[in-house]
């Protein structure tokens, strides 16, 4: 791969994506929160459904975990507690491999009772079934590179992606060099990796912004209805009595006069 194309997908491509990614998911989040599904299909194959989604969800968010804390942790951090590269990289192929496993296992289970029950299918559209393949290619393309991972257990091919991810977001300039050379399977993963995160405000992975986090720092409180008041409002809305309508209707314009 040429030194010009490699710093175009390497150091141009990720902030468009990350630009997307970003803008788009807060236009949507403010905007269009009521299309984060895809169409209803919880009545079919339910058991399906349930252990492929419980797979996919607890392997994606310890992957992503896993990628966010090895890759954007400062490397003096961890040469300051004393974890080696290639201890860390042990590490990572160890629980990667197993959270990727059961992710790939989920996922797969999810995209053969879409693809495979007419039914189903029929309520799908084609950002449904393209984000699950997406998302089984990326699937396999990360398991993938474990054994590649393996012929070099040192752990420095694994900082060379560090400083990658870590130069893009510091935007320092020339942050592609650090992966011209690696593997291609490598280099296929982060660019679907990073055109997943280009597809995110377009798919239905934006209901990840839904997680009731929110509630956290809100006060709690109680709406209560009591009788006196559904009375109240009642009378309001039809008066018993010629002289309260006509007080209803005095006050109704009083109001819209102000």
């Amino acid at each position: 791969m040429s030194g010009f194309i490699n710093n175009v997908l390497f150091g141009w491509y990720p902030y468009l994506c990350l630009t997307v990614f970003l803008f788009g998911s807060l236009v949507r989040f403010d905007r269009e929160q009521y299309t984060w599904k895809s169409g209803s299909s919880q009545l079919l194959r339910r058991r399906q459904l349930r252990w492929g989604s419980n797979l996919f969800h607890f392997g994606i968010l310890l992957i992503f975990g896993g990628h966010f804390v090895g890759l954007l942790t400062p490397i003096w951090v961890f040469d300051m507690l004393g974890i080696s590269h290639g201890f860390k990289q042990g590490l990572a192929i160890a629980v990667g491999g197993l959270a990727g496993i059961a992710c790939f296992i989920g996922i797969a289970m999810l995209a053969h009772r879409r693809l495979f029950d007419p039914r189903i299918r029929a309520t799908s559209s084609f950002g449904d079934i393209a984000i699950l393949l997406l998302l089984w290619v990326q699937l396999a393309l990360g398991l993938s590179t474990i054994f590649v991972s393996l012929g070099h257990m040192d752990g420095h091919e694994m900082v060379k992606f560090m400083n990658w991810a870590q130069g893009i977001l510091t935007l320092q300039p020339g942050a592609a060099a650090y992966v011209a050379d690696v593997a291609l399977v490598f280099k296929a993963h982060l660019l679907l990796g990073m055109t997943i995160f280009l597809v995110f405000p377009f798919t239905r992975l934006v209901h990840i912004w839904s997680a009731p986090i929110w509630y956290l720092g809100r006060p709690g409180y109680q709406v209560v209805r009591t009788r006196f008041a559904d009375r109240h409002a009642r009378s309001a809305a039809f008066p018993s009595s010629p002289t309260a309508a006509k007080r209803a209707l005095a006050d109704a314009a009083r109001k819209g006069g102000r």
